[in-house]
């Protein structure tokens, strides 16, 4: 396997190197520190694989991530960063990794072997964020009338509040408020309230939070 360095850091990199100098199906094919570096080198070197840090001097290892989105070669972004625009971005950009600089060396060795068979290795301690992602996903799953249930049930109303509001009886409430939890994998009204309130689709006041846990004992 092919690799190449892309980071602002000397120590980092030849840290890197000789890391994964060890390894034996691993050649390190230069280092860059870059953007018009590293492409150059990318270019001539043809690398299964770049890992490339987020901050290089006054520019960013995304351009060298997108550049390559429709190529042969891989990326890991290699970063301290665990911002949530940063992952986000990378996800759009089109790495196939997401490794943060305290990992163990085992844990980026192991995102590079997963990445070369064809897979995706995001940091363990990013999950917060997959999963904030994923749940936003999810509420687009609803349909236009599951979200007006869902921000009445963040309201604190009951089914027979919701249906009044709505002006829709309350078996439609019923069958909306089922099926709102099966999209969203939630358990009770309770949980959908509370996800509504996370979402930021409802503000809540004392008035409609004791709503909320009276309707909801």
């Amino acid at each position: 396997m092919k690799v190449v360095i892309v980071d602002d850091h000397p120590l980092v990199r030849k840290g890197l190197s000789a890391v994964l100098t060890l390894e034996h199906d691993i050649e390190i094919m230069g280092e860059s520190e870059m953007v018009e570096d590293a492409m150059e080198l990318i270019e001539e070197t043809k690398p299964d694989l770049a890992i490339v840090d987020i901050k290089l001097g006054n520019r960013s290892g995304f351009e060298v991530v997108e550049q390559l989105k429709h190529s042969a070669c891989r990326c890991i972004i290699l970063t301290s960063s665990m911002r949530e625009n940063d992952v986000r971005r990378a996800e759009a950009a089109g790495a196939e990794g997401y490794v943060l600089k305290e990992a163990l060396p085992e844990e980026l060795l192991l995102a590079i072997k997963l990445i070369f068979k064809g897979k995706k290795y995001y940091d363990p301690g990013l999950m917060e964020i997959l999963f904030k992602r994923d749940n936003d996903n999810d509420l687009y799953k609803l349909t236009p009338k599951e979200r007006e249930v869902l921000v009445a049930l963040g309201e604190g109303l009951s089914n027979h509040g919701i249906a009044d509001k709505l002006t829709i009886t309350e078996f439609t409430v019923k069958k909306h408020v089922s099926q709102i939890l099966g999209k969203l994998n939630l358990n009770d009204r309770t949980q959908a309230a509370l996800f509504a309130h996370s979402k930021g689709l409802v503000n809540f006041t004392m008035d409609n939070e004791d709503a909320m846990h009276q309707n909801f004992q």
